[in-house]
């Protein structure tokens, strides 16, 4: 029993460490993607698109890459742009770039896995693109586009987006206001998934022994680097897997993805971890819900298509020019996490900015009204993780309590 004690309070401050380690990154990347979402709206993105396919797919890779990396929230901004004119290949290549080649993702992984995971995210983000690009050209699946265009036409969409030019917002404080307002519903949006992200790592990292991830993906332990095709592709399909089973976001999976590459999972296998938000069930049901049920479907095989292929020519080009990162590099659980560093000080900083943004949208232009458009959620899934959250909370300040109060 004693033993059970002593693993609870190293879960939590494992757990409550990882957030510290973060922290300041979500502060930052959701501040970029707020001012993004309000400077920057749809409908200029819709007009810059233009009719040209491959200069539609490149704008919107772009604005994907300054938007915002909640799905739910990407998958709302790519049915409007879809619904608006955008090519079904643009709006894809959108929804795939505000997930994967997003600022604040990036940033997140450098923390805890090192630079080839965040090359690997950005070029494979860009290879996820082409290769769904590839394959839609090949199977041009036309009668799909129409009848999911036919879909959204009996929907109806609000119009909330002025033409005043961004020169003109930034100067504005209703403007901030709006960033401000922003910003709180990015941390609305994923409150429940970080915490629940973060707690399962804290409870992987201290009570889920080595034999598990050896079982789970095969060939893995022992300081194994050396690893055949098939034992990749199963690493590959197994990635997914577990993220569907986590249903957590991108960002708050990303310290369950360096749990399992310090256990010796592939980088091939964790990078399509990574790569598996938006091949989950939530978003499936969303995409029905928008498109149909076979364009939903047709979506799922093909980004999962993609991510199969992604991961495979990240894993042997990486091996090709041997920057394959070594698991022994990845050891965050040894890390002492609460101490005086550069960390500390960016976390006050954000705090602090966190504060300001606060006061100005909450407080002082509490009467501004404003509301991006999002994908509807599951009550379910989000009544589950609310309370899911709750337990996380009792779980951590059990942890901490026993930690500094008990032991």
């Amino acid at each position: 029993m004693n033993s059970f004690f002593k693993q609870w309070a190293e879960a939590a401050h494992t757990s409550l460490g990882f957030f510290w380690m973060a922290l300041w990154a979500f502060g930052l990347g959701y501040l970029i993607s707020s001012m993004i979402q309000v400077f920057v709206t749809e409908k200029k993105m819709q007009q810059t698109m233009g009719k040209n396919e491959s200069k539609s797919v490149l704008l919107g890779t772009f604005f994907g890459f300054i938007s915002s990396s909640c799905s739910f929230a990407a998958l709302a901004s790519t049915k409007s742009l879809f619904k608006k004119g955008a090519s079904f290949v643009a709006s894809i290549a959108f929804l795939l770039a505000s997930t994967n080649l997003v600022i604040e993702l990036g940033i997140i992984i450098s923390i805890f896995l090192g630079w080839q995971f965040v090359v690997g995210e950005y070029v494979g983000g860009i290879l996820l693109i082409l290769i769904c690009w590839l394959l839609i050209r090949l199977i041009n699946p036309k009668k799909l586009i129409k009848k999911a265009r036919q879909n959204l036409d009996k929907q109806e969409e609000d119009e909330d987006e002025n033409d005043k030019s961004w020169k003109k917002k930034i100067k504005s404080e209703e403007s901030w206001a709006k960033v401000s307002k922003q910003y709180g519903m990015e941390w609305k949006m994923v409150w429940k998934d970080v915490t629940v992200g973060f707690t399962i790592a804290g409870i992987v990292a201290a009570f889920v022994p080595d034999s598990f991830f050896e079982t789970l993906f095969i060939n893995t332990g022992n300081g194994n680097s050396d690893f055949s095709f098939f034992t990749i592709l199963e690493h590959i399909i197994v990635g997914p897997v577990a993220a569907f089973l986590t249903f957590i976001g991108s960002m708050g999976n990303i310290p369950l993805a360096a749990l399992l590459f310090g256990k010796g999972v592939s980088f091939a296998g964790v990078m399509a971890f990574i790569f598996s938000d938006l091949v989950v069930f939530p978003v499936l049901r969303i995409n029905a819900k928008y498109y149909g049920w076979k364009m939903s479907l047709f979506i799922l095989a093909l980004l999962f298509t993609a991510l199969i292929g992604t991961s495979l020519i990240l894993h042997y080009g990486f091996d090709f020019l041997s920057i394959l990162p070594d698991s022994s590099q990845v050891n965050i659980q040894d890390q002492e996490f609460f101490k005086i560093d550069y960390t500390f000080f960016l976390n006050l900083a954000f705090i602090a900015v966190s504060g300001y943004l606060i006061y100005l949208g909450f407080f002082k232009k509490k009467d501004l009204m404003y509301m991006k458009e999002m994908a509807p959620k599951s009550k379910l899934l989000e009544s589950v993780l609310k309370y899911a959250a709750l337990v996380c909370y009792v779980w951590l300040a059990g942890g901490i309590v026993v930690k500094y109060l008990i032991h």
